[in-house]
């Protein structure tokens, strides 16, 4: 499985996207409001992606992990983590700080949405980020996801301390 834009590649993670994965995983600056991240160590980094590899082994995955390519070179991952019923997903992405402010998650997001969409038939999705996250806000919003709610009880793993995390929406 491959989806093609203009720019990128997405394609299944796999161990051939350890130390990239890892470097931009573990990356405090890259993933300050992340809840899962930073990765500890490459063991870690290493179980998430075999993880990923075992899961897109299944005849309906449970969920997607998506090594994102630019120029060949491997920039970030999207996420699509179905509900029970195949009826919903959650997206989730990180991009390389190195590659910020170029586009790349709403590329990568809105292929993704499109394959979910016209392959998966998923017409019902969310995206959770910290308040703070104005970048993932602005991925959001360019895919036509709606902010439904504000809440508190975020947990990012940097930090001990309480967040506001936002909610988008979007029915297709």
């Amino acid at each position: 499985m491959k989806i093609t834009t203009e720019r990128l590649i997405l394609e299944p993670l796999s161990l051939k996207h350890l130390e990239t994965t890892h470097r931009f995983g573990s990356d405090p600056g890259n993933t300050r409001y992340m809840m899962f991240l930073p990765f500890e160590n490459i063991e870690e980094t290493e179980q998430f992606i075999t993880e990923a590899a075992e899961e897109m082994k299944k005849p309906q995955p449970a969920f997607y992990r998506m090594a994102v390519i630019h120029d060949g070179t491997h920039i970030g991952t999207v996420n699509l983590y179905l509900n029970e019923e195949r009826t919903s997903a959650e997206f989730g992405w990180i991009i390389d700080k190195r590659f910020h402010g170029q586009g790349f998650a709403t590329e990568a997001a809105s292929a993704f949405l499109d394959y979910a969409v016209n392959t998966l038939g998923i017409r019902s999705f969310s995206a959770h980020c910290d308040t703070e996250n104005t970048s993932s806000r602005r991925v959001m919003e360019k895919l036509g996801m709606d902010l439904k709610s504000e809440h508190g009880g975020r947990k990012n793993r940097l930090s001990d301390e309480e967040r506001r995390e936002y909610l988008f929406e979007l029915t297709i």
